[in-house]
């Protein structure tokens, strides 16, 4: 049906007003049905994490006793090499990629979360009882080579930008942090949200900055 603009401007209002119609909120009515879809969204969720999302996942890397998927299954790109300690807790939305002959070995008791990508360039390693919050990065690889005609022509990255990333026990990583090729960070630290970790970090510190700096100490536990 063809509308004149002005007839389109007449009958914008009753548009608008019929757009923004609704039930009224009856709570009898209406918190039986939200528990109801709240409940069948969460079997049809656990269903597909422990018959699909688990075996899926776990065909394709070594190990991950117990691991517990939450939002799907985590994409594995690349010729990377996984293995997963006991009792890990990894998000559906994740990328584990690697160049070949990468691998990535996890420990136990390893949390990766949502949105996190790690790029293996030579090894990733994640010691046990690592904490990694949502949209961390780990970038042992760049993906392009520094030269411009070569990143032009599609080529990858040079073998001597790959590097490895290792991530000693009980390190925590904060929300959107990101740690570069080459890079060690030593047991317990804990590494502020948005930060650009380039260099090795001690033991027991916390950090922060772009690029990360000690800050401070952190008092151990007795």
């Amino acid at each position: 049906m063809f509308l004149t603009p002005a007839l389109k401007q007449k009958l914008r209002p009753w548009y608008l007003r019929a757009r923004g119609l609704q039930m009224p909120p009856v709570a009898v009515i209406y918190r039986p049905l939200s528990w109801l879809l709240t409940s069948l969204k969460t079997v049809c969720s656990e269903m597909g994490r422990i018959m699909l999302w688990t075996p899926i996942f776990r065909s394709q890397i070594q190990g991950g006793d117990g691991v517990y998927l939450y939002s799907g299954v985590p994409q594995i790109l690349g010729p990377v090499q996984v293995s997963l300690g006991k009792g890990c807790r990894v998000s559906g939305i994740s990328t584990l990629c690697g160049r070949p002959g990468s691998t990535l070995n996890v420990g136990d008791n390893v949390d990766i979360g949502w949105q996190n990508t790690i790029a293996c360039g030579t090894h990733v390693v994640l010691g046990d009882n690592v904490r990694l919050a949502p949209r961390v990065l780990l970038a042992g690889y760049p993906g392009h080579p520094l030269d411009p005609q070569a990143r032009a022509a599609g080529e990858p990255e040079r073998p001597e930008q790959a590097r490895a990333i290792i991530l000693e026990r009980d390190v925590w990583l904060g929300t959107g942090s990101m740690v570069m090729a080459g890079v060690t960070i030593g047991a317990g630290t804990v590494v502020a949200a948005g930060s650009v970790v380039t260099r090795d970090l001690p033991p027991g510190v916390l950090a922060g900055g772009n690029p990360a700096r000690v800050i401070r100490r952190l008092e151990e536990r007795s």
